[in-house]
């Protein structure tokens, strides 16, 4: 299942990806924090906005009583982490190379040849986000009907102390684990990758599923790795996100360069 290829890209015009082991993904993790200490305002300065955009889209949850849909919200920041992580990659890639690593040099990716093949894929993962959305915005519409909480006490006794709240846990993890997979199946090698090698959407996304393919233990524990520091990072109120996400940005250009042979 490793040698996955399509007949418009047969395996010897795809990058070569290589097995690796639990100890590449603490050398990956190493290498991540090592760039955000060298480049802890520029990852701060790149990721700050999270828990920013976090709390806001909190107070608009609560503003409007559409409490149902917090949790998927934040949630949601894994789906889109490797798009928004973009400007990160670029920054460890210069650095690797001894390139002015400056924060104004984030963004010279979306001014590179890379730029709309970026943008298209971190496209699809909108989309892919804004489809989670609906799916857990049903679910709680199935499980408790149309009628939106009362109160935030309210909502969390349905949610912990019935039946009908175990069920949309049950459901939503499951449903909301679906969607982390496609994640990352898709995204854990692509967008280093275009910028990297400036390589078509497709070749992108067919080399990460064939990475996946090649290391699936090994990557399903990197996704642990990932949910559980963005829990961690979430916690208090989404501030912790400000260390997490740069590090995991960084961090996951290093397990690129780890699994795709240069």
């Amino acid at each position: 299942m490793a040698n996955v290829t399509s007949a418009a890209y047969p395996a010897r015009d795809l990058p070569r990806v290589r097995k690796i082991s639990i100890a590449d993904l603490r050398e990956a993790l190493a290498g991540g924090l090592e760039d955000f200490n060298a480049l802890p305002s520029h990852a701060i300065f790149l990721c700050v906005f999270y828990p920013i955009v976090g709390l806001f889209l909190g107070g608009i949850v609560l503003q409007y009583n559409v409490l149902p849909l917090l949790f998927p919200l934040v949630a949601g920041f894994a789906l889109i982490g490797p798009f928004a992580a973009v400007g990160l990659y670029e920054l460890s890639r210069r650095r690797e190379l001894g390139l002015d690593s400056s924060w104004q040099h984030a963004f010279d990716v979306f001014r590179s040849p890379a730029g709309w093949s970026v943008l298209g894929l971190g496209v699809l993962f909108m989309l892919l986000l804004v489809a989670w959305l609906g799916v857990a915005q049903w679910l709680y519409t199935q499980t408790f009907g149309d009628t939106p909480p009362a109160s935030v006490d309210a909502f969390a006794h349905a949610i912990f102390t019935t039946p009908a709240g175990e069920s949309l846990i049950v459901w939503g993890n499951l449903l909301g684990f679906v969607f982390a997979v496609a994640a990352l199946c898709v995204g854990v090698v692509s967008f280093p990758l275009l910028i990297d090698r400036n390589v078509t959407i497709a070749v992108a996304m067919l080399t990460s599923i064939r990475a996946v393919l090649a290391n699936p233990v090994v990557l399903a524990v990197w996704g642990f790795i990932v949910a559980a520091a963005l829990v961690a990072g979430s916690l208090p109120f989404l501030v912790g996100l400000a260390v997490v996400m740069p590090v995991l940005g960084h961090a996951s250009w290093h397990l690129y360069r780890r699994i795709v042979e240069v």
